[in-house]
């Protein structure tokens, strides 16, 4: 599917690295935006970078930490200096590290919560000028936020997960409210079942084997497959803002 108005526009992507992340970036990269890759993982970020440019994309690779205030400062001064002002964002880095409450992983609690609510928020906030001003030239701007179904169903020891998921939809909502008069639009996904390296972090052998027997037996969607959603979302004419969206394999329920 083509999506022509996605051409002169820049993204920035967070996550790219894999997963989610990067096929969004390789995703609005086809149509014609310039992406601005954020991750950790340097390597990661040049091969991608690599290949974007081969198919014939324009992409930048940006180290940067989402949980550092630093690191957000000096990666959106760089993208700046290179891009200019940016009138797409896409929140897509997140961990997931299921255990128990009572296993008391409180470390593990600080790196979800500060990747998955507090890691949105910085980046949000470090483009908010950008995407208003965009927006008041009469361009289209826009969040978009990675969610989780599991901000709605409730799972066995992903409480923390979960909350900082429900936390993210609850966000999303109210930058709506405040971004929505000023013309940014700002969308809430959903995705149940995807293709990732999520399920491969988990380091207790119960609850990897619990979440793949689940992924098998409902199937999974292929990371480019909800970058499309993503695409198609932000591709829409600039007075429609598709607000939340559940995207699901088609045999989870």
């Amino acid at each position: 599917m083509s999506y022509e108005n996605l051409s002169g526009r820049t993204a920035v992507v967070t996550g790219a690295a894999s997963g989610i992340g990067e096929a969004v970036a390789v995703t609005l990269a086809a149509h014609g935006a310039r992406v601005a890759l954020l991750a950790r993982r340097a390597d990661r970020l040049a091969a991608l970078a690599g290949k974007i440019r081969a198919d014939g994309g324009e992409a930048l690779a940006v180290v940067a930490d989402v949980t550092d205030d630093a690191s957000v400062a000096g990666a959106v001064e760089r993208i700046h200096a290179e891009y200019g002002t940016v009138d797409l964002v896409v929140n897509a880095a997140g961990v997931m590290l299921p255990h128990p409450v009572a296993d008391q992983r409180v470390d593990e609690w600080r790196r979800m919560l500060d990747t998955n609510v507090a890691g949105v928020l910085r980046v949000t906030g470090a483009f908010s000028g950008d995407l208003v001003d965009a927006a008041a030239d009469g361009r289209t701007a826009d969040v978009v936020n990675i969610s989780s179904i599991g901000a709605h169903v409730v799972f066995p020891d992903y409480a923390v997960y979960g909350a900082t998921k429900a936390a993210v939809t609850y966000l999303s909502q109210v930058l709506r409210t405040e971004f929505g008069p000023q013309d940014v639009r700002v969308t809430n996904i959903e995705p149940g079942f995807v293709e990732s390296e999520l399920v491969d972090r988990i380091d207790d052998t119960r609850l990897a084997q619990e979440v793949t027997a689940m992924r098998d037996a409902v199937g999974a969607m292929s990371a480019g497959e909800l970058a499309d959603v993503v695409a198609y979302t932000v591709s829409r004419a600039r007075r429609v803002n598709l607000r939340q969206i559940v995207a699901l394999p088609t045999r989870q329920v």
